[in-house]
């Protein structure tokens, strides 16, 4: 059975299929999970608070308050929340794909598609004009959203795979590619090949994706930022805050409040 990249378990093996996408918005409980399902539309996934996990088999992507994801039509995956969730749900029609996208993507929130998206979630059984032209003004938005890099892509090799669960299950590590090589007996070179055929990125690139993830984790059940700091990795509470703001525009003791 296959296992999430984020090292949390195996996903489900059963994948439920509905038809539509829903258009909702509803709250999910720290730690509450959606499993595994497809639908027939698109769907864009918004976290007006808490933090959304979305796995998929390439990998898992992660949203704070500042990032909505985009799930084409037909896309297998399983939500899990970081924090009390407000969540937000999109459904758009198969033939109606404003961003031409046919992978999963995470994209930048503003202010205006913030609410643009609260609005349109508010009452999902209104039909009237209105809410068509709220939709449209929506989908203006979401096409000039910005993409950002923010997913843990799932690895396929065995050897890249086990320096991965390394870091995740001690995001802290110090230890250098070469020395988690040297503990999974392979070297250094075929690993930073690895990580750039399989994942486009360096290893520190993806290791600093995996201590953003951790920490986005810990920030939404309340630990301190100095913990949260320490725990991931960063040699000090400035250093951390100093990538944190670089990545999602608001520093980390700002991130529960920055919706």
């Amino acid at each position: 059975m296959r296992h999430t990249a984020n090292g949390e378990g195996p996903a489900p093996a059963a994948v439920r299929h509905a038809a539509t996408a829903p258009t909702r918005a509803r709250v999910l409980v720290p730690g509450e999970r959606i499993d595994a399902h497809r639908h027939d539309d698109h769907q864009i996934v918004y976290a007006g608070s808490g933090v959304l996990a979305v796995t998929t088999d390439a990998g898992t992507w992660f949203a704070p308050g500042t990032r909505a994801l985009w799930v084409p039509a037909g896309t297998a995956h399983a939500h899990r929340a970081y924090g009390p969730l407000d969540l937000h749900l999109v459904g758009l029609p198969a033939e109606d794909n404003p961003l031409g996208l046919d992978t999963p993507t995470v994209l930048a929130v503003s202010p205006l598609l913030r609410e643009l998206i609260r609005a349109y979630t508010a009452d999902p059984e209104d039909t009237g004009p209105e809410r068509a032209r709220l939709l449209a003004v929506l989908r203006d938005q979401l096409r000039v959203s910005p993409q950002q890099p923010m997913r843990l892509p799932t690895p396929a090799d065995p050897r890249l795979a086990a320096v991965c669960a390394l870091v995740h299950a001690d995001p802290s590590d110090q230890r250098t590619l070469a020395a988690l090589g040297a503990a999974t007996g392979t070297g250094e070179r075929t690993l930073s090949r690895l990580f750039r055929r399989e994942f486009g990125m360096t290893f520190p690139q993806w290791r600093t994706q995996s201590r953003l993830y951790h920490a986005l984790r810990l920030l939404a059940d309340g630990t301190p930022v100095t913990t949260v700091a320490l725990r991931c990795g960063w040699s000090s509470a400035s250093a951390f805050i100093d990538v944190f703001r670089r990545s999602f525009g608001h520093t980390p003791g700002r991130h529960g409040r920055a919706t």
